[in-house]
């Protein structure tokens, strides 16, 4: 009666936290969610999830069977990786380069995994903070590269891992922390704390300010993220940076957040690679890795349904 399918719908009920969030991750309709749940429920006899309550709350029944879920599905993809090791051989390399400071924070986490899954997979890892990593990716000197700035290119597939809102960080003492949102006229008198990235590969500008036609009033750059929330807690600057890179920081209370525009400013993160390589195994089971690491470890990012453009 129970299918794996099942298991992996009450696994992502209770990571997403709502139905809606569940469908996504699944790829379905809500309503094609809520009839397999239905159906499931007829056929066990018993009430899995309690719908009076908001968000709906897994009732004794369906923590069992998710408690089951726990035990079998990491089971079932260890056993695939293993499969696929065999199938695929189990040697390769995986030489990757990041456009994104905060990600240090859940791609950590990810490559242990991935080197206990696939040891002899040769890693390496670099910052494309000082060079330009997809004409890299081309020629072959990468393999792999999270970017959130995808450029047309032949040879290149982008492969998307969450969406993700830039949000702007404000001391408590600015004047902006009375805003639920600002516009971008509202940063031409405010020093704007970046990464020290080129401004065209900035979200903030690229999407933001440079349609506005706005400059803010100086530019200061720091590499390290908890140094730009120092400064920002402090009043010398204000900061654009994706919302799980900032959520301890808000919890701490050092700062306020303010979206970037009503409807918030929201961006893809890809991991781009070459076209014929996309579908070999332990790339593939690199992306799947980051993807649980990072819905289980980042608040407030979003599943990516299709091919979205931003």
């Amino acid at each position: 009666m129970l299918e794996i399918r099942h298991l992996e719908t009450l696994v992502a009920i209770r990571d997403g936290g709502s139905l809606l969030e569940a469908a996504e991750r699944l790829h379905l309709t809500q309503s094609a969610l809520s009839h397999q749940l239905r159906d499931l429920e007829t056929r066990l006899g018993v009430s899995l999830l309690n719908r009076r309550t908001r968000p709906a709350r897994l009732t004794t029944a369906g923590l069992r069977v998710l408690a089951l879920a726990d035990e079998v599905l990491p089971r079932l993809k260890a056993t695939e990786r293993e499969l696929q090791r065999l199938a695929a051989g189990r040697t390769g390399r995986l030489h990757m380069a990041i456009e994104c400071h905060s990600c240090f924070q859940w791609l950590m986490p990810a490559l242990d995994s991935f080197r206990g899954q696939w040891p002899e997979v040769a890693l390496d890892l670099s910052a494309a903070f000082s060079f330009a990593p997809l004409p890299a990716l081309v020629r072959g000197d990468l393999d792999l590269v999270i970017t959130s700035d995808p450029q047309p290119l032949e040879a290149v597939q982008y492969l998307p891992l969450f969406r993700y809102e830039m949000m702007l960080a404000v001391a408590r003492a600015n004047p902006l922390a009375a805003h639920k949102h600002v516009e971008p006229q509202q940063l031409a008198d405010q020093v704007l704390i970046t990464y020290p990235v080129d401004k065209q590969r900035l979200d903030v500008f690229r999407a933001f300010l440079d349609p506005a036609d706005v400059e803010p009033a100086a530019v200061r750059r720091a590499e390290l993220t908890p140094i730009i929330a120092q400064l920002v807690a402090s009043n010398r600057g204000v900061a654009a940076l994706p919302n799980w890179a900032l959520t301890e920081y808000r919890e701490q209370g050092w700062m306020h957040l303010c979206r970037l525009g009503p409807q918030g400013l929201w961006s893809t993160l890809y991991a781009a690679v070459r076209t014929e390589d996309a579908d070999a195994s332990y790339i593939q089971d690199f992306l799947q890795i980051a993807k649980d690491v990072c819905f289980r470890t980042l608040a407030g990012i979003k599943s990516v349904r299709g091919a979205p453009s931003d």
